[in-house]
């Protein structure tokens, strides 16, 4: 996922965390239809089909991940607004300030509006 971000730097990156029971599994690039630092959009259909590949391999969404490059790995209200269609799915943010700088990486729950850190 970091390294999704620093390729995608100039952009929010973005994309899927398969679990198995409680242990990620599979990390699923998505492309940001949206080309910009700002927000992130994901293809429908892509996610349709990679969720469908995950339930084939016995799998299920443990996480959607994004990348912030302007700002801090918290959860914007676009993101929060967002979130309110995966409920119980966890929302890693990937905090990445410069290509090559340090990342901060932050995993929350975002239920009924409100953001936990976990």
């Amino acid at each position: 996922m970091v390294a999704h971000a620093r390729e995608d730097f100039r952009d929010e990156c973005c994309g899927l965390v398969a679990k198995r029971g409680d242990e990620a599994v599979e990390v699923r690039r998505m492309e940001n239809l949206a080309h910009t630092w700002m927000k992130f959009e994901m293809d429908g259909l892509s996610v349709l089909r990679a969720l469908n590949e995950f339930e084939e391999a016995g799998l299920e969404l443990g996480a959607i991940y994004h990348s912030h490059t302007k700002t801090d790995p918290y959860p914007s209200q676009t993101d929060i607004n967002f979130a309110a269609g995966w409920p119980g799915v966890e929302w890693i943010i990937i905090g990445l300030k410069s290509r090559d700088g340090e990342p901060t990486v932050r995993t929350y729950l975002i239920e009924d509006g409100n953001v936990r850190e976990i």
